[in-house]
């Protein structure tokens, strides 16, 4: 083999071999073995996790920045950062739950077929039927409007990011709304009003609340909590601390705008584009992609780039170290602002 192909783990010749077996380790955002570990989910949350902590822990902000998000823990408002993608809005999150010690940031990644409902519970009927009708064609368990399957009705119910975002709790959590302009016309102004209120209703359990011991019932949390509803609402006692996330796909209506603090994020800099990969590949590899870093901020000027193109042109040119690789990272970091 050439040196010029020894990176190469497909050859196209049309014959066998064994190189897969010289596939170095995948990037951390696509190491995809957490799961057996993990027992449980797809893992993404894990593989995450590590390099939101990294990222939180470096993360500097401005003065605009800090003044802004200052605002918006007093004023107790939702927190709008709009930017480019691979700007740091989502890092801004976790980088207040972290030095707050507020805990694990709770993230609903909005598209577009998102619904407040989504955000706020999800009560599973046809489970709870099938369980029923299960339990009497076997001669056991309790009918629908017994009270033993009143009270259970909250093992149907899960609530959302949003939902167990507005748990009451002394102090606040952190709620990342991801990428709200990719959601349909209607959910910004679904919002309006659980964010002015910091409370919402589950009717499955208002219905009920007079049949339930102390009128509560248990349900599963967004980060699999069990905790007791009162009364069917949940209302909060410390409002979260709410950062929605916009790439400035689409303009907001100003009822949404007037009750939210404005962020907007310039471009990343040198050094937060350095930071960011240090998070994800280490020191290293920072140091080895420092001139990529340079050719994405020199392209960034005048093209519309993501933070994850980099990542991916310095993990592959530092792991697989390929002949091409100025070539290579050019492939890799393609204008996504109008086709090539």
């Amino acid at each position: 083999m050439t040196e010029s192909s020894e990176w190469l783990i497909y050859r196209g010749a049309g014959e066998p071999h064994d190189g897969i077996g010289r596939l170095p380790d995948p990037p951390p955002w696509r190491d995809f073995s957490s799961r057996e570990a993990a027992g449980s989910g797809d893992g993404s949350e894990d593989r995450r996790l590590g390099a939101h902590r990294h990222l939180a822990e470096l993360h500097r902000p401005g003065a605009e920045e800090l003044e802004m998000i200052n605002a918006a823990l007093y004023l107790r408002r939702p927190l709008l950062v709009t930017g480019s993608p691979g700007a740091g809005k989502s890092t801004l999150a976790h980088s207040v739950a972290y030095e707050l010690g507020l805990g694990a940031v709770l993230r609903w990644s909005i598209v577009s077929r998102s619904t407040l409902q989504d955000g706020l519970y999800h009560y599973d009927a046809i489970a709870r039927l099938q369980d029923v009708q299960i339990a009497a064609q076997g001669g056991y368990g309790a009918a629908a409007g017994s009270p033993g399957a009143i009270e259970g009705i909250g093992s149907y119910i899960r609530l959302g990011p949003l939902g167990t975002a507005l748990l009451p709790s002394d102090t606040p959590r952190v709620l990342l709304i991801d990428e709200l302009d990719k959601s349909d016309i209607d959910l910004p102004n679904d919002l309006l009003n659980v964010l002015e209120e910091g409370e919402f209703a589950i009717p499955e359990l208002e219905r009920i609340a007079d049949r339930l011991p102390d009128g509560e019932a248990e349900v599963l949390t967004a980060d699999g909590v069990k905790v007791r509803v009162r009364d069917g609402r949940v209302r909060c006692r410390a409002f979260p601390f709410v950062v929605l996330t916009s790439n400035g796909e689409r303009d907001f209506p100003a009822p949404l705008m007037r009750r939210c603090i404005h962020l907007e994020l310039g471009r990343p800099d040198h050094n937060r584009l350095a930071t960011f990969v240090r998070a994800h590949l280490g020191d290293e590899a920072a140091r080895a992609g420092d001139d990529l870093i340079t050719r994405f901020l020199e392209r960034s000027r005048s093209e519309l780039l993501a933070a994850d193109q980099l990542l991916n042109a310095i993990y592959l040119t530092d792991a697989a170290a390929p002949p091409s690789r100025d070539r290579l990272a050019d492939l890799l970091i393609q204008r996504l602002d109008r086709p090539r």
